[in-house]
């Protein structure tokens, strides 16, 4: 085996975390090679950003760090010290300054991924940061060196040090494929299982309600589940529904449903008039509207919404038109919709699970593998959308990196 020179490190995965994780190494002083199984690197992060790339959020600390939930007392010291606002910073220094939208979540100026990543990429390798890309990884021969496989056939690496950012099991076809939890189950690691999150979740839809309205929005909606509220848009899938509002609450649908093989959703259509006042719009005069131009020109409904009552009414033999109009104003105000099964991992945004917290120590070292760090989303935790994704992943990548600088001082 080939002794490696003192300060050679790998990261495996060429995403956020590995990439941050790279750039603290580097500015260290260590010489770093960054592996991914990939053409190219940030596939998923570009895609991310393809419809506005949500880097973080702009809310207080303290409340952005509750987003992360059970995993809020293990994130909060990377985030604290790679704050949001350290982000900013650290973009506007790449040459993409950012700003705040009405919403509080944080965008680049350019609005896209690619002009930041092609920055970072630019700064990486003027920093002497190696790519090796199409290395795929597949775990560690008997002395202890990475092995990976390539084009050209197995390949075996010997390192330091070496940072696992290989994300989850989303979106497998950008690289991040969770194949790595064989891999470290099989050296004792605790593995939580890979579930999907940020997710959408399948309906049994009338073959005419999806025919007609697949692919269009619940817009300004209220969508509930328990005690759980949020505002947000849904939309309609040939499937079921997925979107903003339907990933704020995945997480407590996702549970319920596994746990019970169905979860109820209620959908708030005009959650901005209150039961008074949507009564004392239905109970007016419809003349000789159609029941669906009542609706349309009384409240302003939809035809998708209008088409989600009609949905939910007709297994229930409930003529809408005959309701009394308190009962409508409820109804419309609570339309339950009965979820059935989470979504394909494959198609989430983000994947719950991963590498428990008790593996690690405070430094993202795992306990069993002195040498061998984790970062990024292959870590137990997960997060709504509104930046705190990407922003955990930046700063878990910063903490891995800081921790091997550490590991390998004398």
């Amino acid at each position: 085996m080939t002794e490696p020179v003192k300060n050679q490190v790998a990261v495996i995965g060429a995403g956020p975390a590995g990439l941050m994780a790279a750039e603290v190494l580097s500015r260290g002083g260590a010489a770093v090679t960054v592996y991914d199984a990939m053409p190219s690197a940030g596939r998923k992060f570009l895609m991310a950003g393809r419809g506005g790339l949500n880097l973080t959020h702009s809310e207080p600390l303290p409340e952005f760090l509750k987003r992360y939930g059970a995993a809020e007392a293990r994130l909060a010291p990377s985030v604290s010290a790679f704050t949001p606002a350290a982000l900013r910073d650290w973009s506007e220094a790449l040459g993409q300054p950012t700003f705040v939208g009405s919403s509080g979540r944080v965008f680049p100026q350019a609005f896209k991924a690619s002009p930041l990543l092609r920055a970072w990429l630019r700064r990486l390798d003027e920093s002497g940061v190696r790519f090796a890309f199409r290395h795929r990884w597949t775990g560690w021969d008997g002395d202890g060196r990475l092995i990976f496989q390539t084009p050209d056939g197995s390949r075996a690496i010997a390192c330091k040090s070496a940072v696992l950012a290989l994300g989850g099991a989303s979106w497998p076809r950008l690289g991040s494929d969770g194949a790595w939890a064989g891999v470290l189950a099989a050296k004792g690691v605790s593995i939580a299982p890979l579930r999907p999150a940020n997710s959408g979740f399948t309906v049994a839809w009338s073959e005419i309600f999806k025919d007609r309205f697949e692919g269009q929005p619940l817009k300004a909606v209220a969508l509930s589940f328990g005690a759980h509220s949020v505002r947000g848009e849904a939309m309609v899938t040939r499937g079921g529904i997925e979107g903003g509002g339907i990933y704020a609450l995945s997480s407590l649908l996702r549970e319920a449903v596994i746990a019970d093989g169905k979860a109820t959703l209620r959908v708030a259509l005009r959650p901005d008039l209150d039961a008074k006042e949507l009564t004392t719009k239905l109970a007016a005069s419809r003349g000789k509207q159609s029941f669906s131009n009542f609706l349309r020109k009384a409240i302003h409904l939809s035809p998708v919404a209008i088409g989600l009552l009609q949905e939910v009414a007709v297994p229930e033999g409930i003529q809408l038109a005959s309701l009394p109009p308190e009962k409508l104003a409820a109804l419309i105000n609570a339309v339950p919709v009965t979820l059935n099964g989470v979504a394909p991992i494959a198609r989430a945004i983000s994947t719950a699970g991963g590498v428990s917290f008790d593996e690690i120590d405070d430094a993202f070292m795992l306990k069993r593998m002195p040498g061998t760090f984790v970062a990024g989303e292959m870590l137990d935790w997960e997060a709504p959308t509104g930046g705190y994704l990407l922003q955990a992943s930046f700063a878990t990548g910063a903490a891995a990196g800081e921790g091997v600088l550490k590991y390998l001082r004398p």
